[in-house]
């Protein structure tokens, strides 16, 4: 039987948006079962636009949202078991808004001793220095770059790298990574996602990498997961789900991207169905969907295996097994 570093089961969050009486409950997670093999270190992409429940998802995983029911396995304990410090030497986040992780007050290498000493368990300063260094250098930055300075002082890019560094201080197995490139300059983005591809080797951790940028995914994912309104849809090798998708939505989120020598159609962004969709008991995607049947608007498919763990969840793939 396979051991897993993270596994979920039937993992749901529900919201309530506005009154008792005249609001309305939301699923942003729905069901979701994931699991990240403990063989070796592996990053895994979820994908989606906003609000398909991917952050809500990590945020989860991360423990700073109570899951409304489901299970979070982490290296074969309940998430509930850990205790805080010991949770944070095994999984650590990188946050979308490297601005917002530190205090414009606070000087930045002061976070990362505080992870030294109080995560890693560094006994004395010599034993905190070498640590800060040694993650600083393998982001590419020296602790004289960063000694005694102020988030202001950095670019966007320098200050994620930074805080890459210090999720790497603990030396954990998993990292949570939520939209790491969105606030960095594009011609930097490329640098952070090969940053993360060398730190899985050379460190043996795995990502999770949460993003809506599928060129970035299909470069640096192992497995893609991609998410639609709290419902994983699609799930397998990142190679076979991007460059043969099963699911409608996925070709869709394919579509999207600009191409060289084609221009990006106007009308590609998805209508905002947000409420409706997600009130749905039966395919939330088949409002948008070209190929939906009265089949699709009447119940949930189920996520079926269509080949060597390449999953969907679509009635095209459920009745073609029923045939075989």
């Amino acid at each position: 039987m396979p051991e897993y570093l993270l596994k979920t089961d039937n993992l749901c969050k529900s919201f309530r948006l506005g009154g008792l009486i005249m609001g309305k409950k939301i699923m942003a997670v729905d069901h979701v079962s994931l699991a990240l093999p403990k063989d070796k270190p592996w990053i895994i992409s979820v994908v989606g636009e906003s609000g398909s429940g991917k952050t809500t998802l990590a945020r989860m995983i991360l423990g700073l949202l109570d899951k409304t029911s489901g299970e979070i396995d982490i290296d074969g304990c309940k998430i509930k078991d850990f205790e805080k410090k010991e949770f944070y030497r095994f999984v650590q986040p990188i946050f979308q808004n490297p601005f917002s992780a530190f205090s414009s007050r606070k000087k930045v290498d002061t976070y990362l001793y505080e992870t030294a000493y109080n995560v890693a368990d560094c006994k004395n300063r010599a034993e905190a220095d070498e640590l800060v260094g040694k993650t600083l250098s393998s982001v590419g930055l020296e602790a004289k770059q960063v000694r005694g300075k102020y988030p202001n002082q950095f670019s966007g890019g320098e200050l994620q790298r930074i805080s890459i560094a210090r999720s790497l201080i603990p030396d954990p197995k998993i990292i949570i990574a939520d939209e790491p490139v969105a606030m960095v300059d594009a011609s930097l983005r490329m640098n952070i996602v090969n940053l993360f591809k060398r730190l899985r080797d050379e460190y043996q951790v795995s990502f999770i990498y949460v993003t809506h940028d599928l060129s970035t995914a299909y470069y640096v994912s192992d497995y893609i997961a991609t998410m639609y309104r709290g419902n994983i849809i699609e799930y397998g090798n990142a190679r076979r789900v991007l460059d043969n998708p099963a699911h409608p939505y996925t070709e869709l989120l394919l579509d999207s991207i600009p191409k060289v020598g084609h221009k990006w159609k106007e009308g590609v962004a998805l209508p905002d169905l947000e409420g409706k969709e997600y009130a749905k008991t039966a395919c939330r995607f088949s409002v948008r969907c070209p190929y939906a049947t009265d089949q699709c608007r009447k119940a949930m498919p189920e996520l079926v295996d269509i080949e060597d763990g390449h999953r969907v969840l679509c009635y095209k793939y459920c009745n073609e097994q029923d045939k075989s």
